[in-house]
């Protein structure tokens, strides 16, 4: 682990060095000048300070053996079988990045009665399906589900876990993770693997501003946590030839201080994330009254309606119509954004749509870097000139 050490005879003038941190993590206790939990390590003490005071020492790391860890393996996320559609776009990825390092694709399912379930993934080109059939992991619970995975990775020794990051995969990843003392990254936008199997993590960081690029050379598993629709699911294949592997451990590791005594379904609603289309209002909407006009658009295109954050924080629609990294990942067919400026934060939970017609009166906008068709204009001319054209039997643009 890396620290900043401080050379006391290479410091004159204490009152000196204690302004340099911007953080505050320099201070003088004892009259000695010491470095606190506050460092951010950005070693401008060192750039900035007496020669020779402040001095970054990284500890040696062992270099771990590469090459007894194999394999990617995705984890199932399911409701009583039902297995989530993440599951599937993260196996599509896992296939893809297998094939640069020749590693076989595993996928980890654990639940009750799940074994007939396991067949189907199989139909996406999975090596090997590992399946823990326990009453005990009949609901989730983080202990046993935890313990399970730990058995998983401690018998198969694979080398990339992906997991979707919903709530119970959110829950799940850095519980296992912190058992192995290996990095995890969360929501990931982009995974690519490099021939010696380190694996490139990229996502969204300091609030969206930056693409942070993370990997872990020097620990295995590596952990990943992937949102829904971010990448795409490869086809169903009709002859699979892969293998279910039944696994065996002591039930007494799936004990659980947690009993549930009762599950209750909430009645399942259609969101954003499976919209074909969809259309987004944004700051430029002045009134929540003006959302109707949004609204009716959106309705003579059979599409949803999602908002930007700064309509969330004004209590004109519900969170989970936002779009964005701290709202919901649309892959949508057709979106239309309606004055939407296109901050990285948005742009990151949309990108990947099929076809995006952006309206902004600003040119100069930055979600016409993205969009394949822009509208220089204000909402308020535009999207009325629109629902009138689809009226009218002229088409969205007429």
């Amino acid at each position: 682990m890396a620290k900043i050490t401080v050379n006391q005879n290479r410091i004159s003038d204490t009152s000196k060095v204690t302004s340099l941190c911007p953080f505050g993590a320099i201070e003088l206790i004892d009259g000695k000048v010491e470095i606190n939990s506050a460092c951010k390590m950005c070693r401008l003490c060192i750039k900035n300070g007496p020669e020779g005071a402040f001095e970054f020492v990284e500890d040696k790391i062992e270099a771990i053996d590469k090459s007894k860890w194999r394999g990617i393996v995705v984890y199932v996320d399911h409701v009583e079988g039902q297995i989530h559609p993440v599951t599937m776009e993260l196996i599509g990825k896992a296939k893809e990045m297998a094939k640069k390092i020749d590693h076989p694709v595993y996928c980890l399912f654990m639940g009750h009665n799940i074994r007939k379930a396991a067949k189907e993934l199989l139909h996406y080109g999975v090596d090997e399906v590992f399946v823990y059939d326990y009453s005990e992991l009949e609901n989730f619970r983080i202990e046993p589900y935890a313990a399970a995975f730990e058995d998983f990775i401690d018998k198969n020794r694979p080398s990339i876990a992906l997991v979707g990051g919903t709530t119970i995969g959110r829950s799940l990843a850095p519980r296992v993770a912190a058992r192995f003392r290996t990095g995890l990254t969360a929501d990931c936008t982009i995974l690519d693997v490099q021939e010696n199997t380190d694996l490139d993590q990229i996502r969204p960081a300091f609030g969206g501003n930056i693409m942070a690029h993370i990997y872990t050379p020097n620990h295995r598993p590596q952990f990943a946590t992937v949102r829904y629709k971010i990448f795409s699911a490869p086809q169903r294949g009709e002859n699979p030839s892969g293998k279910i592997t039944v696994c065996d451990m002591a039930t007494k590791k799936l004990h659980s201080d947690i009993d549930v005594i009762e599950v209750r379904k909430k009645i399942m609603e259609k969101g954003i994330e499976e919209a074909e289309a969809i259309v987004v209002a944004g700051r430029a909407i002045k009134k929540e009254e003006d959302l109707s006009l949004i609204n009716e658009l959106a309705d003579l295109l059979g599409a949803k309606v999602a908002v930007t954050r700064p309509l969330i924080e004004s209590g004109w629609e519900d969170a989970k119509k936002q779009i964005g990294l701290s709202g919901r990942t649309v892959k949508p067919k057709l979106i239309i954004t309606c004055g939407v400026s296109g901050a990285i934060q948005f742009v990151a939970g949309m990108n990947n749509s099929e076809c995006i017609i952006s309206i902004d009166k600003d040119k100069n906008a930055p979600i016409f870097n993205v969009a394949h068709y822009g509208i220089i204009g204000d909402v308020y001319e535009v999207v009325p000139r629109l629902i009138e054209n689809i009226k009218s039997g002229k088409g969205l643009i007429g």
